[in-house]
C-alpha cells in the first residue's frame, strides 16, 4: 500500500485552522499530526503553508445520466467536480426519465458504479403518483426525496397540497423542494 506524506500544511478542519502534516495510507487518512517524520513514507510533498481543505460536498448537481449523456454524463461530470475539489455529490432525479422509482434509482446507482470519480448519492424525484415509492424508501436508499412545486421535467411537478403533506408525512429521509409557483413563473414571462 502506498503511502503519502503532506508536511507543512495549514489544515481546515472542523471549524479550526491548524499547521499540521497529513499521512495518507492508500486512499485513507491515516494521521494528522506535527512533526511527522519523512521516513515513513513513500512519497512527501511539502505544501509550503498552503492550505489543505477537507473535500467539499455538492448536494444539488444534474449530471443528465440515464438520457442525456450529450449533455453530461456521471463520468465527466465527476471527473469535473473532482478537479474542483468536490468528492462527493448529490445528483438530482429530473433525468430521461425521471428517477421516480426505486427500480430507476437502482438503475442510476449502477450506472455509477465504477464510473464515478467521486463519492455518489442520489435524488428520489417525487411525483402526484409516487407516494407509495416514496414510502417503499428505505434509509440510505436515496439521499432524500425531491419534490418540484413548480414546473419541472415530466411529470415531477408536485402541485397537489394533500400529496405534498402525504411526501413531508410518510418520507423516511431528507425532503428536498423547488418552492416555486407556476402561475407566478407563468405571469413573469
Amino acid at each position: 500500500m502506498k503511502t503519502r506524506l503532506l508536511i507543512n500544511g495549514r489544515l481546515v478542519n472542523e471549524g479550526k485552522i491548524f499547521d499540521a502534516d497529513l499521512l495518507i495510507e492508500g486512499d485513507r487518512i491515516a494521521k494528522v499530526e506535527s512533526g511527522l517524520a519523512a521516513s515513513i513514507a513513500d512519497e512527501v510533498i511539502d505544501l509550503n503553508g498552503k492550505y489543505l481543505l477537507p473535500g467539499l460536498i455538492d448536494d444539488q448537481v444534474h449530471l443528465r445520466e440515464p438520457g442525456l449523456t450529450h449533455k453530461a454524463s456521471i463520468a465527466s461530470e465527476s471527473k469535473a467536480a473532482i478537479s474542483g475539489g468536490v468528492t462527493s455529490f448529490m445528483d438530482m432525479p429530473n433525468t430521461k426519465p425521471p428517477t421516480t422509482t426505486r427500480r430507476a434509482l437502482a438503475e442510476k446507482k449502477a450506472l455509477a458504479a465504477g464510473r464515478s470519480f467521486a463519492n455518489y448519492a442520489f435524488y428520489l424525484g417525487a411525483t402526484n403518483n409516487n407516494i407509495e415509492e416514496i414510502r417503499r424508501l428505505t434509509p440510505g436508499e436515496a439521499c432524500g426525496v425531491k419534490v418540484f412545486m413548480g414546473s419541472s421535467t415530466g411529470d415531477m411537478l408536485v402541485d397537489d397540497p394533500r400529496k405534498l403533506e402525504q411526501i413531508f408525512s410518510e418520507a423516511s429521509c431528507l425532503v428536498a423542494t423547488h418552492c416555486e409557483d407556476t402561475p407566478m413563473i407563468r405571469a413573469a414571462e
